[in-house]
């Protein structure tokens, strides 16, 4: 059909290692050399969780030199995902926080399971760290300025209805539904002449692409600055004791 679907499988929460994001990036590379492969469904294979987000073992009490591997693997998965000429729908079944909601917000369109209890948002600022400037503009483009800044400010996770409402997700279908109605909008995409589409897609996103391409290393660095920090790996060893309290 010249369609891939890609389905997250990294257990208990899918949750973005530098393993996940390499194995990703060199997935969609390969989609995207693919000639037959013209669109991407993405989605979880478990239930209940789309993404959790960035891995935080990758960036508690590490070296810095993994601090900057770990960086550049997460701008190569937003840069070929967001850049990518393919049609890209995310697929939402579970929650999606932080690095999770930035997948979905780099596809060009998002459907969500309707269902109150999954929640959707960067939600960074929960952490005591701050979401880079990237995932800011991607944010803004998708739910506009106001939207945008004060859920950055709160870290704001949005259950389904209120994620729909915002504009956070383009659609709400009932579980069951997801796929087929992924599969419906695709179809409808996918109608259209690529090259109209694709030559649209570069000029509505390049100058967030450019701007990320333009201060990359500048980006890293200061990521393993932040990340460094001894406030902030404390914060970040805090919230993995509560991760561990909640489990047992």
């Amino acid at each position: 059909t010249g369609v891939a679907t890609m389905k997250f499988k990294s257990p208990p929460v899918n949750s973005l290692s530098l393993e996940f994001l390499t194995e990703f990036s060199i997935s969609l590379e390969k989609l995207e050399n693919d000639r037959a492969c013209r669109g991407v469904i993405i989605t979880s294979a478990l239930p209940k969780i789309f993404s959790s987000g960035l891995d935080i073992t990758e960036m508690c009490g590490k070296s810095v030199e993994h601090y900057g591997e770990f960086w550049r693997a997460v701008q190569e998965m937003w840069l070929r995902l967001y850049g990518s000429n393919m049609v890209t729908v995310a697929a939402v079944n579970g929650s999606s926080p932080a690095g999770g909601c930035l997948i979905a917000l780099s596809c060009d369109y998002r459907i969500m399971a309707e269902n109150p209890k999954f929640s959707i948002g960067l939600n960074e600022a929960q952490l005591g760290i701050v979401a880079p400037f990237w995932f800011k503009d991607t944010f803004v483009n998708v739910v506009g300025h106001r939207t945008a800044e004060r859920s950055l400010q709160l870290g704001s996770l949005h259950p389904a209805p209120e994620a729909h409402r915002l504009g956070l997700v383009d659609e709400l279908v009932p579980e069951e539904k997801l796929m087929e109605k992924a599969a419906a909008v695709m179809a409808q995409w996918l109608a259209l002449p690529d090259h109209a589409r694709q030559l649209t897609k570069t000029m509505m996103r390049k100058a967030v692409v450019d701007r990320l391409v333009a201060h990359r290393e500048e980006d890293i660095k200061n990521f393993i600055t932040f990340i460094s920090k001894e406030s902030i790996q404390k914060s970040l060893r805090m919230y993995m004791e509560m991760l561990k309290k909640k489990k047992g």
